[in-house]
């Protein structure tokens, strides 16, 4: 490896749970030399709220005109924030900063527009790279998906690469694909010579939302809600007959592109258990766009603790599912990992983002570097 420091990465998603992930790797750019330490690290009170007004807000803007004040003191707080959590994570776990080649930032995204008919796509994380570079004395690398947005591509998923990595760490084969169910679920599989990777539909985001809007929790815990409730097949068949769905790839999708509206009029429970089974038919599909279709599905993100989607994917996109953590993966973990392997791959000047998996013309790097 031609740089054997680690390499810290964050990430938090589009559920908005309240939590950043933190993991250590190292990593060439290239290969997994070793995993590091994992954290899941909670946000002080005041500043998912923050985050939420921001989201809230760029719905309404769409991209027209300034941005709502609202990005702005989110963006600080959360830089401020996800630096602290780095800081910590590294004195927890006795990992000297100096050894820290780069922090990979996601940062939250609060808006992404694919493009489309000959519209531009635009995309809109919100995070301070430089702030968390002068706060910790680490350089950070930020903004990973503008430079694939503005080059024509889609600027998601940008996981592929990393995946490939998991899947040459593991030995597997074109038999194998990698599925990742976060607030939007996403496939990434490699034949041997093609790296395709494309998002499949929601996962978790409607499901949550679902549940929340009726007063039941943040999430359907375990399942429980869709495993009782009756699926909605009339409903669920319309659903599927999305054009979306059978649109080529590459493709990508909002956190807000598939909507809890479609369970509207069902009970709490029919209602998850129909959103749940979109989310899997929803993938079944997406295999069936493959130039190969795989056999086995690694699976990693939050929706693989939730029994019902694994269930539902196994028996309605006519799939095996293996959770991430059998095969000697972290399922909890790959996200933020992932931004830790792009940050590397940025400071070596590798692509993250391919003709097959954002739709650039080219593969392409992307992040700003800010040094400390």
């Amino acid at each position: 490896m031609t740089d054997s420091r680690w390499a810290i990465g964050l990430m938090t998603g589009t559920v908005l749970d309240g939590h950043i992930d933190v993991a250590a790797i190292r990593t060439d750019g290239k290969t997994i030399g070793e995993f590091g330490p994992y954290e899941l690290v909670p946000y002080e009170a005041a500043v998912t709220p923050l985050i939420e007004a921001a989201v809230k807000d760029a719905l309404d803007w769409q991209f027209e005109g300034d941005e709502p004040e609202s990005f702005a003191r989110a963006e600080r707080r959360l830089s401020e924030a996800q630096a602290e959590a780095v800081a910590e994570f590294c004195e927890r776990n006795g990992l000297p900063r100096a050894d820290v080649a780069a922090v990979g930032f996601h940062g939250q995204t609060v808006l992404h527009r694919p493009p489309e008919a000959g519209i531009p796509g635009r995309t809109r994380q919100l995070g301070d790279g430089a702030l968390m570079a002068s706060m910790l004395g680490i350089t950070v690398v930020h903004d990973f998906r503008s430079a694939d947005v503005a080059a024509g591509g889609q600027g998601a998923p940008l996981s592929p690469i990393y995946h490939r990595a998991m899947l040459e760490r593991i030995g597997a084969g074109s038999e194998t694909a990698i599925l990742n169910l976060g607030g939007v679920a996403n496939l990434t599989h490699f034949d041997g010579e093609r790296l395709i990777a494309f998002d499949t539909g929601p996962a978790n985001a409607p499901i949550n939302d679902w549940i929340k809007a009726h007063g039941a929790g943040a999430m359907d815990r375990d399942g429980r809600l869709a495993l009782a409730g009756r699926v909605d097949e009339a409903r669920l068949a319309r659903l599927l007959d999305h054009p979306w769905l059978a649109k080529p790839y590459p493709k990508s999708l909002d956190r807000f592109s598939f909507k809890m509206a479609m369970a509207g009029g069902l009970s709490l429970a029919d209602g998850a258990a129909t959103l749940t089974a979109f989310t899997a038919g929803a993938v079944g599909k997406a295999l069936d766009l493959l130039p190969v279709r795989p056999e086995r599905l690694i699976v990693c993100g939050g929706g693989r603790r939730n029994p019902a989607i694994m269930a539902a994917i196994e028996t309605r996109a006519g799939v095996a599912v293996v959770d991430a953590d059998a095969v000697g993966l972290r399922g909890d973990a790959v996200e933020a990992e992932c931004f830790a392997h792009l940050a590397m791959r940025r400071l070596a000047g590798l692509p993250i983002s391919f003709p097959l998996t954002t739709g650039v013309p080219q593969p392409m790097t992307g992040g700003v570097v800010n040094r400390s």
